[in-house]
């Protein structure tokens, strides 16, 4: 047994924090409940029960503590240009540009111009709500 590698075991106990598995030689490993599984996991009995036999991936051992992982066990799907795009942040549903090499200078030139556009956006919303430029108070 050694971390990366890809075994099987079968889940003894399950506790709030993650299940425990008994591995191979009668070992014991622990997947933590951010480990199992690749949505939010509220309760570890929602994908695995006492009993099951699982395949897992040993992410670390570090004495007789061996950290395990469901997620990372499963091989992940090849995207495909085919996909349709998913939403970005700003609910586009244009394909996100890459920028492979963007030295850390394009980077931060990016940020204070997105900045920049930020604030001036919120200051035109402040004022208009505010009156305008130069509202006047009473003295």
């Amino acid at each position: 047994m050694e971390a990366g590698s890809i075994v099987e075991g079968k889940v003894t106990r399950i506790a709030n924090f993650g299940a425990f598995v008994e591995l191979e030689e009668g070992k014991v490993g622990l997947i933590h409940i951010s480990e199992v599984a690749d949505v939010y996991v509220n309760d570890v009995h929602d994908f695995l029960n006492e009993g099951d036999k699982v395949q897992v991936k040993i992410v670390n051992i570090d004495g007789n503590k061996i950290a395990l992982s469901l997620k990372q066990a499963k091989p992940k799907p090849v995207e495909s240009e085919n996909q349709s795009p998913k939403p970005n942040r700003r609910g586009d549903f244009r394909r996100p540009q890459r920028q492979l090499s963007a030295s850390f200078e394009d980077k931060l030139s990016k940020f204070l111009k997105d900045s920049d556009e930020r604030l001036t956006d919120l200051k035109r919303k402040t004022d208009s709500k505010r009156g305008g430029r130069g509202s006047r108070r009473s003295d």
